[in-house]
């Protein structure tokens, strides 16, 4: 009891301190505590976040546990029957792409084994094409069965919808051929490569050597590709129309092989079908051409367009006739066919004139002997063009015929108002009259110019009888009798006039004398123009040359010592005489020009016999009388070996003057200086 009031004092204030430590210390525990809550609060605010985002999915996990338990047990069902298809097509999708590298290979090193995985591909599309759609509508009723009965989240619905509603609207539209992403494309693409290659490396032209001339028999060319190589171009061909790819090939197939046919004719030098109408003024600037023209045109026809026509079929025969025959006229016309025909043409439109009409029937022959040929080879509907421009050729060539025919002795009238030659040979007229219609009557043209009358008169609904050609040349002829006779009478100088006469009459009766010509004239008139020619011959060298030797009379030259004198002066009177007239007529008859051989050496001699022995007699005799005279020149003018080599070289033709049928001169016409043929009878009238 005896704690004094300070140690009372002492204690209370070590307990206050005491307390304010322990309050100190539970203060600060209390802080840390509350630092540690907030921090732990801190954390807890994403987790209770997290929580609050994953509520709605963990609501939607559990919804159908909450939904009808009818609904619940049915679902399963229609989810295996959705499941299912899908499953099969992306299965097949998967097959798909598998098939992708081999695809993308070159189908160059194993055909056969790309076209079976083509193949392979295809039936995945077709079963893909099939069954997607059908996967796609059972997915979409799975879907709506959940909608309805509330088995699965909106949310989640709604992006399956959009999904299905792609795919709907891929199925529908353009999506459904890219099944397989575009590989089949791809595919198709390296066949139709694989195609042109084919057809480019094996497609050779043919080796050309000059065509057979006309008569010979031509070969027919193979099939111009292996068997194996048309097995192969069917094959692709089969997959591309199966894909409906095939328009292309053909494209390919048509450019491919009338490249081929062209570059086989080039050999044959075809330039000369492209001579346009302005290049030439008549057929006979072209008429070397013409004849090459119908070769050609069987070679190309017998050869090169006939193999080409059996190609057609052997590659495009399973694709139906409709297409190889387009194939095949695309060819024949790019390849030069429609040339051909054009060239005919261009030979129609040419000037008419009497050789035109031999032309024509050359052409005519040609194309009648191809009739067949064309009938088969360019029968079809695709070749209209080509059926188009060959009947219109036809008629051309039929119309030029008949039309040039027909007016052939309006022509020869024509002629007879022109001036007879002046150098007294055979006008060209009547020189290629003769050898124009034995070719007329000849085996090779007669046949044809009476088959195109013929058909000329049935498209007029007229009969034609071969008596009527017969009848109509032999009335030319008479026409070509009144002009010589018209021409005798032209020539003012006598002379010249009967030296024209016998050169005519010669060559009537020489060139047609055991022709048909001649044959259809008969005995008696050819007769009669051999008469004429001697009758005119007899007068002409009576009233020219046979005057010479009268001037080299003997008269008054009997030589006496007296009369020398006067002997040398009637020499000299009448050699002098004598050389002035020779001149004259040697001057003028220099000129003229007899082109029969025979005749001309004939009449050189008859002549020669005429002048040269009295000559060379009289010379003999009195030459020396003027001998010594320093004018002797003067009078022994020509030695009788000069007078000798003027007397034979008389008559002969100017080079180049006076063609042949054939060998006309370029520009030369049947109807010198007269209206062409264009020129109608009743134009003339």
């Amino acid at each position: 009891m005896g704690e004094s009031v300070n140690d009372i004092s002492d204690r209370n204030v070590n307990n206050g301190i005491a307390n304010l430590i322990s309050a100190r210390k539970a203060l600060k525990l209390s802080l840390e505590k509350s630092k540690g809550l907030g921090l732990a609060l801190d954390k807890a605010g994403p987790r209770l976040e997290e929580i609050n985002q994953r509520l709605p999915s963990l609501e939607a996990a559990v919804r159908p546990i909450r939904a009808d338990k009818e609904a619940l047990a049915a679902v399963g069902g229609h989810i295996n029957r959705a499941v299912g298809p899908a499953a099969a097509v992306l299965k097949v999708f998967d097959a798909v792409h598998g098939l992708e590298n081999s695809l993308l290979s070159d189908p160059k090193n194993d055909l056969p084994g790309y076209l079976s995985v083509l193949k392979r591909l295809e039936e995945a599309l077709k079963f893909l094409g099939d069954n997607c759609g059908l996967a796609i509508q059972w997915l979409e009723d799975i879907v709506e069965y959940l909608e309805d009965n509330l088995v699965a989240d909106q949310k989640y619905l709604s992006n399956l919808k959009k999904s299905l509603k792609d795919l709907r609207e891929l199925q529908n539209g353009e999506g459904r051929g890219l099944l397989d992403g575009g590989l089949l494309d791809a595919a198709l693409d390296k066949l139709e490569s694989e195609f042109r290659r084919l057809l480019t490396e094996h497609s050779v032209p043919l080796p050309m050597s000059t065509p057979p001339a006309l008569g010979e028999q031509q070969c027919i060319a193979p099939s111009p590709l292996p068997v194996a190589v048309i097995h192969k171009l069917q094959a692709i061909l089969g997959r591309l129309i199966a894909n409906k790819r095939h328009e292309k090939c053909i494209s390919i197939y048509v450019e491919v092989r009338s490249s081929n046919v062209r570059a086989s004719l080039q050999a044959l030098d075809l330039d000369y079908l492209e001579i346009s109408i302005a290049e030439f003024n008549d057929v006979q600037s072209i008429e070397r051409y013409i004849s090459r023209w119908g070769r050609h045109l069987e070679f190309a026809v017998k050869h090169l367009f006939e193999a080409e026509y059996k190609l057609c079929i052997d590659v495009f025969e399973r694709v139906g006739l409709d297409v190889w025959m387009g194939c095949f006229a695309k060819i024949a016309a790019q390849a030069g066919m429609l040339a051909f025909l054009q060239f005919g043409k261009t030979v129609t439109e040419s000037k008419k004139d009497p050789i035109k009409l031999l032309k024509l029937l050359d052409i005519f022959a040609s194309l009648n002997k191809l009739r067949l040929d064309f009938n088969r080879l360019f029968g079809g509907a695709s070749c209209a063009e080509i059926q188009n421009l060959t009947r219109d050729l036809i008629k051309r060539v039929i119309d030029g015929v008949a039309e040039i025919f027909w007016e052939l002795k309006v022509q020869v009238e024509l002629q007879r108002q022109i001036p007879p030659p002046s150098d007294g040979n055979v006008p060209r007229l009547v020189s290629v009259i003769t050898e124009y219609f034995n070719k007329l009557l000849g085996d090779d043209y007669k046949p044809l110019l009476i088959q195109a009358l013929v058909i000329h008169r049935s498209w007029k609904h007229e009969k034609f009888q071969e008596k009527l050609l017969i009848t109509e040349i032999l009335n030319i002829i008479k026409a070509i009798e009144l002009n010589v006779d018209a021409w005798v009478k032209a020539y003012e100088d006598t002379s010249l006039s009967q030296f024209f006469a016998m050169n005519n009459h010669w060559h009537l009766y020489k060139h047609l004398k055991g022709t048909r010509l001649g044959n259809l004239l008969g005995d008696s008139w050819l007769k009669e123009h051999e008469q004429s020619k001697e009758y005119y011959a007899t007068v002409f060298l009576r009233d020219s040359w046979g005057k010479l030797p009268g001037l080299l009379s003997r008269e008054g030259l009997i030589v006496f010592s007296g009369g020398r004198a006067t002997a040398r002066d009637l020499v000299k009177k009448r050699l002098k005489a004598f050389n002035e007239a020779f001149d004259n007529i040697y001057k003028k008859q220099s000129n003229w020009v007899i082109s029969e051989k025979d005749l001309r050496e004939k009449m050189c001699h008859l002549i020669y016999q005429a002048v040269l022995p009295v000559y060379r007699s009289y010379m003999q005799s009195y030459g020396a009388l003027v001998a010594q005279d320093s004018s002797s020149s003067k009078y022994a003018k020509y030695t009788v070996e000069n007078l000798e080599a003027m007397l034979l070289s008389l008559y002969q033709p100017k080079p180049g003057r006076y063609g042949s049928f054939k060998g006309m001169p370029t520009g030369g016409k049947f109807d010198i200086g007269v209206a062409d043929l264009r020129r109608t009878a009743s134009a003339v009238a």
